[in-house]
Order: C-alpha cells, then sequence, then structure tokens
C-alpha cells in the first residue's frame, strides 16, 4: 500500500514521499480512508506510530482541495495536551505541507510570549495548533474564531483529560461548528475519554491499532530494586556508563527531584540538562535544541515529556521513579526504540514498591525481567509468584546493537559498597568502571564517562533466577493520575 493509494492529494503524497515516508503505518492506512470519506474517528493509537500523519493527513487534503478561508477564521483545529507536542505537531503540518502554496500555521500555546501569537491570529490561520488554556485565553478576548473549522483533532485526549482541561475542551468544542469533523485519538479507552467522545461526536468509526498495551517488542525492558535511594543512584550511574549509550531520558517523579538528579549528574561529570513543567517555554526549547544537538546526552525529566518527544538518538529510558499511572510506563519507555531502531528500558524500583511494579505489569499483560549487578544487589530478594512465560529472567538481555545489554559493564563496571548517606541524590555512589583518580574521583575523559581501564573481575547486569524470577501477574486497574 502507498500514501497515493489512499487517495490523497498530489501535493501532500509528493511531500511525505519527499520526507521519507514509503508506505503508511498501520494506524495511517485504517484511519486516513475513513477520514477522508468524512466519518469521525476514535482511534487508539501509541506515541511513535505515525498518529499525527494519520489525522493531519486527511485534515490537510480538505485545504488542498477547498479554496483559502477568509479574514481570520480557522480551518483546522488541533488541541494537544504540552507545548512540546503542539510544537512537533506544527513542525510535521509545515512537512506535509510543503508543496502547498500559501498554508499558514500557528501554535499557541502557554509559556510563549504573546505578540507573535496575536500576529499569526490577525490573519487567516489554516492549520491552528493549541494546548487548551492559553486558547481559552485568546477566545475570551476575542482573539480568534472558530465558526468555520471543519476538522477537530484532539491529540492524546486522554493526557488532556488527566490533566483537567475537560471543561476548557467543552468550552472551546462549543464554539465550533456542529457540522464539523471530529478525529479523537487517544492512548486509553478510558471511560472519560468515552464521555467526552460521546458528548462531541457523530456516530465516531473506533480504530484500535496497538491496543493501549503496547507490546515494544524493540525495547529490552529491565528492573533493578534498590534498597534505598542511594542504592538507586548508584545503579543509575551504572546504567549510564554503558557503552552502548548514546542519549538517554531519566524520569522523575517530581520537578524538583528532575532539577537535583539533573545538578548531580553533572557533577558526576555526565552531560544533562532537566526538563519539567515549571521551566518558561524558551528554557524548554534551548534544553530539546541542546539534546537535538548532542550538546547533552542526559535529560531528566517529569512526565511533562512522556509524550511528544522524539529523539531519535535515545537509546536508553530510564525509570528513576516508577510513574503513578500505569500506561505512562509505555509512554515513558516509548522514548526509546525510535523509527524501527531497538532500546533498552531501565526501572529501578524500591522493595515497598513492588505494588506499583505489579499495577504496571498487569496493565502490560506481561512481568519486566528482574536484574541485578554483581557488587550492586539487593539486600533483599523480591517475593516468589506463579512463572510468567512471557518473561526471559534467565536469558540476558540484548542491546540495541544485538550484544548483551550488560557487554559494556561486564567489561567496564567494577563492584562497589553501598555507603553512607551524604544528602545527595547518590549518597556516595562508588566508582564504576574506571581506576579511581585523586581524591577518589573517576578518572574519566572529560565526557561523564570513564576511560576503558577494566578492573578486575567486573560484571555486567544479570538477570535474577531462583526466588527473584519475574513472574505473570494477574490483571488489575492502573493507578491514580500523576502530574510533573
Amino acid at each position: 500500500m502507498s500514501f497515493e493509494s489512499l487517495g490523497l492529494h498530489n501535493a501532500l503524497v509528493s511531500a511525505v514521499t519527499k520526507a521519507g515516508f514509503t508506505e503508511p503505518t498501520p494506524v495511517q492506512a485504517q484511519a486516513i480512508p475513513l477520514a477522508l470519506e468524512g466519518k469521525d474517528l476514535i482511534v487508539s493509537a501509541q506515541t511513535g506510530s505515525g498518529k499525527t500523519a494519520a489525522f493531519m493527513l486527511p485534515a490537510m487534503h480538505k485545504l488542498a482541495q477547498a479554496e483559502a478561508n477568509q479574514g481570520n477564521n480557522v480551518g483546522v483545529l488541533v488541541l494537544t495536551p504540552t507545548r512540546e507536542l503542539a510544537l512537533q505537531v506544527a513542525d510535521a503540518v509545515k512537512s506535509f505541507g510543503a508543496n502547498m502554496r500559501g498554508l499558514r500555521v500557528a501554535v499557541v500555546v502557554g509559556g510563549m510570549p504573546y505578540g507573535a501569537q496575536l500576529r499569526a491570529l490577525s490573519r487567516r490561520v489554516d492549520v491552528l495548533v493549541a494546548t487548551p488554556g492559553r486558547l481559552i485565553d485568546h477566545l475570551n478576548a476575542k482573539r480568534v474564531k472558530l465558526h468555520e473549522v471543519h476538522t477537530l483533532v484532539l491529540d492524546e485526549a486522554d493526557r488532556m483529560l488527566d490533566m483537567g482541561f475537560i471543561e476548557d475542551i467543552e468550552s472551546i468544542v462549543s464554539k465550533t461548528p456542529s457540522h464539523r469533523q471530529t478525529l479523537l485519538f487517544s492512548a486509553t479507552f478510558e471511560k472519560s475519554v468515552q464521555r467526552l467522545a460521546a458528548n462531541m461526536m457523530r456516530d465516531p468509526v473506533t480504530i484500535a491499532v496497538s491496543g493501549q498495551k503496547a507490546k515494544h517488542e524493540n525495547i529490552t525492558q529491565n528492573l533493578l530494586y534498590a534498597d534505598n535511594p542511594g542504592h538507586k543512584g548508584q545503579l543509575l550511574e551504572h546504567v549510564l556508563r554503558d557503552e552502548a549509550r548514546d542519549q538517554a531520558i531519566i524520569f522523575t517523579a517530581t520537578k524538583r527531584g528532575a532539577d537535583q538528579l539533573s545538578d548531580d549528574l553533572r557533577d558526576k561529570g555526565f552531560k544533562s540538562g532537566a526538563l519539567h513543567g515549571d521551566m518558561n517555554q524558551r528554557q524548554r526549547n534551548r534544553v530539546l535544541e541542546l539534546l537535538q544537538r548532542g550538546r547533552i546526552d542526559v535529560l531528566v525529566a517529569t512526565d511533562v515529556a512522556a509524550r511528544g518527544i522524539d529523539v531519535k538518538g535515545i537509546t536508553h529510558a530510564i525509570n528513576f521513579d516508577l510513574p503513578m499511572q500505569a500506561e505512562d510506563y509505555t509512554h515513558r519507555i516509548g522514548r526509546t526504540g525510535r523509527a524501527g531502531r531497538d532500546g533498552l528500558a531501565f526501572t529501578f524500583a524500591l522493595h515497598n514498591e513492588r505494588h506499583m511494579v505489579r499495577r504496571i505489569e498487569r496493565f502490560m499483560g506481561r512481568d519486566i525481567p528482574i536484574v541485578e549487578i554483581e557488587g550492586l544487589e539487593p539486600t533483599e530478594r523480591p517475593r516468589p509468584s506463579r512463572p510468567s512465560r512471557n518473561s526471559n529472567s534467565r536469558r540476558p538481555h540484548r542491546g540495541a546493537n544485538g550484544a548483551g545489554a550488560g557487554q559494556g559493564e561486564r567489561s567496564r563496571h567494577s563492584r562497589g559498597r553501598r555507603g553512607a548517606g551524604d544528602g545527595s541524590v547518590f549518597e556516595q555512589a562508588p566508582t564504576f568502571g574506571a581506576v579511581e583518580g585523586r581524591g577518589g574521583r573517576p578518572a574519566g575523559n572529560g565526557r561523564g564517562r570513564p576511560n576503558s581501564s577494566r578492573p578486575h573481575g567486573a560484571k555486567g547486569p544479570r538477570h535474577s533466577s531462583g526466588s527473584g524470577a519475574p513472574r505473570r501477574r494477574s490483571g488489575g486497574r492502573d493507578g491514580a493520575s500523576a502530574r510533573s
């Protein structure tokens, strides 16, 4: 199947082909023909599945066929939960519309100056990408008109509901025409999403591509238990010194935790940066630009970055803190293994967080294999349970290059001993994989990675056996929502 066979306008097909896309993904192949027929759609699709093109190409097909709107009206309205995702969607629109003359795209999000937004809204807008809060501000000030919107898109609707945007969304939708086409994309089919759809859609067609429980078959998942936060910090440093790592994204539960962990990593020689909701848009853009350019290779983020960031160089996704919502686990680890690449995901858990791990495993329908690092084993073993057919507890996990994920650790990482806490996140993390330099610090190459000196007897992560083998759990419900 080709994009041309879907019935899209030639200008879009040529732009998509030039961008390097040869054939539609499953979600695109199913959603685009129905959207071209004018049907309302409810689509369950994971980040990275090609969903942006699935809703933007049919919406832009209408724009390519119709005459330009008059005045300062909006043709296509896309609502997203975060600024990062809004900017990503806008970039995709510009790429898809490269051959559409006079295409006007505007982005209205919080944390950015009003001046540019006011100028963009003072004239015709073919595609408006917005976060609900800032769009409400402009609507209240009568700076934008939505009465000619022919296509309304709600991207990651479940996330917008989790963030408390339900009233803003309802207010925005009430200002659009009743005969519009509505395309709702969500990672889950929760009751709140179903209620939202029932109130704003007409006989919608439901499409479930990969389902909400994405398997992430190209991502090797690993679970490491820690005795305390200091132990967890030592495990993190060990994983980050994996020679197979290119870029890593680390998730924390709080904004303060993200800043503190990023500072501690910089002190240890890593090129790290933080990303969270307390940062203004200029600060966020700068961090993301540094990540894209490779100026930083470790991004510490709250869940604000779990969706909408697409950096192909991220080889390691690390849950330093467990997510409160089980489905957020899949979005977090989905930051690696992008564009068909393989990826590695590491999840750290304290012993009193076993119930949260089980919740994630029940949601996923599979166990996360437990691994240990020699010299950094937890003092307490996870309680045994029924063996899982999907777990692979005795087989070494494999990294992006096909070799064992612990290969770098086996050749570079030495045993460590957990010491007393010093008030930092790491609490006297031991030296891994390098001959100690003066002052007890690792002898490195200035880039946050140790030299190639190999300590005698160093070994890497290993999968637990015996009582620590991962097991299959029964189904359950995910937990309460968390905000960054």
